[in-house]
């Protein structure tokens, strides 16, 4: 018996070995991005690459998997790479504790990767992520807005196409037309009508984030078995 046993039942042992070949990069891990982290960690993912420049604030509490009082002011890299050591010692951490923008944005791409999960807040960034994954056929998965929303059974893996109800995808959808970018671009989207707030800063639920992070590394181990 190990660690991974009862996953091997499912997908078998050369799967399981397959799964520890791949790295995954995921850019922001907070309320979505710390979610994945983990379940990759717990599903034999033998490389993780954490990049996020924020600390564990207050309000992070009622959402981020790694946001505990007792962490409060610590880097959310260094609180995830102790997280993922305890579950996963054999998983290979490389930490970037950098703001990602147009200006270092190609660092990312100095590693091999395998996957990469966009779970960033910024627009400007998410728009170059996907023009640069597309660019050099680097698969991937972009996680749209989880704020403002309370039914997690609404999100769904799709083509930004087809999102509806989700304001950060909208803003996604009319980048891609004017991109003129007819390849398949795949998002975590909620079509749960956001709730009005009144309040430029979203609202947010422990539900909606977190069942984003488990859908999209689910999604990858599922893309990776596929190949």
């Amino acid at each position: 018996m190990h660690k991974f046993s009862r996953l091997e039942k499912i997908i078998g042992n050369d799967n399981i070995n397959l799964l520890n070949d791949k790295c995954v990069l995921i850019l922001g891990v907070g309320g979505v991005g710390g979610y994945v982290a983990e379940s990759l960690a717990r599903s034999n993912i033998g490389t993780l690459i954490l990049v996020d420049y924020d600390i564990v604030d207050l309000t992070n509490i009622n959402r981020q998997i790694i946001a505990l009082e007792s962490t409060i002011g610590k880097k959310k890299v260094d609180v995830l790479e102790e997280r993922i050591k305890d579950i996963n010692s054999g998983c290979k951490i490389i930490k970037i504790d950098k703001f990602i923008d147009s200006n270092n944005l190609e660092e990312l791409f100095n590693y091999k990767i395998d996957y990469l999960v966009d779970a960033c807040d910024t627009v400007t960034t998410k728009k170059e992520i996907i023009r640069k994954c597309l660019d050099k056929n680097i698969n991937f998965i972009s996680s749209m807005g989880t704020g403002n929303k309370l039914d997690p059974s609404k999100l769904e893996i799709i083509d930004i196409r087809k999102t509806v109800n989700d304001p950060l995808a909208r803003i996604i959808r009319k980048f891609i037309k004017d991109e003129k970018i007819n390849r398949k671009v795949m998002v975590l989207s909620s079509k749960e009508l956001p709730v009005k707030t009144g309040d430029r800063t979203p609202g947010s639920s422990a539900f909606v984030p977190a069942s984003a992070g488990l859908l999209i590394g689910s999604y990858i181990v599922r893309e990776f078995l596929k190949k």
